[in-house]
């Protein structure tokens, strides 16, 4: 049977809270050559609800008994969401049923004004989060995440993030090679983990720095296996020493041993989720050696990297996400298809 997923809209929402995920589960259909979601957007009246860009969806009246449900953010229309009797009464009485539920953005306001985020981690947009802990205290707000699984609870941080939910929901249900085959078919960069932060150097460099700091940054992203000392820095962007350390500092907020060391741990950590050796990742990120990498990871994470890597390796059971649902679950992950043997059923799409 298709697993129902219900996606709550209303006037105001954000149209790429619903649109995003409500692509990547439909390109799951797709690419399982099956009805593995019966996807729908439901709201208080149904029929019609502008988004905030002005682009109207068509809605179905709330009612039933979704399998996942989920909860868009908005602007103008997330208060009378929240406060909206009809919406509440629903959301109490369906959310313990489901096998999942959870939001995108500013729709953990929704949940939690329900009273459904009680005593759960969860994350929201950056924006939001101070806001969010303030209004409930009973909830832990993750201010970095880029999406959190608390149990049956998902909740992800703002807009684009909830197509790397998403992504990930349809990983626990169908496996990594569908997942992984939609990523590439949306032209993803790459498939964020929930882990990484909302804050990361990168872009946080590229919102602030100046240009000679932003291509002198991407170098340095596809070169941290080298020696990337201020005068190696400085010499590539063309500035002297003195002046290089004073205007980096002033462009991303952090001196370049601090900026670099983020840089090589955020991509470490992307390769301990992969399982590659931790020999082998700290040459790849010019740590020199798995002690360095052991004693900087630690200090920045709190954890140790054969910790991270047991809790977020792509390859073990006890890292898979909760909450998904067993009849695809069971598939042994050896039967999982290779992306080219499903990439047919999307080509169809271009």
């Amino acid at each position: 049977m298709a697993h129902k997923l219900f996606i709550l809209a209303y006037d105001g929402c954000q149209l790429l809270d619903i649109s995003g995920p409500a692509a990547v589960f439909g390109a799951a259909n797709e690419a399982a050559g099956t009805a593995a979601y019966d996807l729908r957007i439901v709201s208080a009246e149904g029929g019609l609800v502008t988004s905030t860009c002005g682009v109207a969806l068509q809605s179905r009246k709330i009612g039933g008994q979704p399998d996942t449900l989920l909860v868009a953010g908005g602007s103008r229309g997330l208060k009378a969401a929240m406060v909206h009797q009809g919406v509440r009464r629903w959301l109490r009485k369906v959310a313990p049923q489901t096998g999942r539920y959870g939001s995108v953005c500013t729709g953990a306001f929704v949940l939690a004004s329900a009273g459904l985020l009680d005593g759960r981690r969860v994350a929201t947009h950056w924006a939001s989060c101070a806001r969010l802990a303030e209004r409930f205290p009973a909830i832990s707000v993750d201010a970095e995440a880029l999406y959190v699984v608390d149990g049956k609870v998902w909740t992800s941080a703002g807009v684009t993030t909830g197509i790397d939910m998403a992504l990930a929901l349809v990983e626990a249900d169908l496996g990594p090679a569908i997942a992984n085959l939609i990523a590439r078919h949306f032209v993803l960069y790459a498939r964020r983990p929930g882990y990484q932060s909302q804050f990361s150097p990168m872009l946080q460099a590229q919102a602030t720095a100046d240009a000679p700091f932003a291509s002198l940054i991407d170098w340095m992203q596809d070169h941290l296996d080298r020696d990337l000392d201020v005068p190696t820095l400085a010499r590539h962007a063309g500035f002297s020493e003195r002046s290089f350390y004073r205007k980096f500092t002033e462009a991303t907020g952090k001196t370049p041993a601090h900026f670099v060391e983020d840089l090589r741990l955020d991509a470490a950590r992307t390769l301990l989720s992969k399982g590659l050796p931790l020999k082998l990742i700290a040459g790849r990120v010019g740590l020199t050696s798995s002690a360095r990498l052991g004693q900087a990871f630690e200090r920045r994470f709190g954890l140790t990297p054969s910790l991270f890597r047991e809790m977020h390796g792509s390859g073990g059971e006890a890292a898979r996400p909760s909450g998904s649902f067993p009849g695809y679950a069971r598939v042994p992950r050896a039967a999982d298809p290779p992306a080219e043997a499903a990439a047919g059923s999307l080509r169809s799409a271009d």
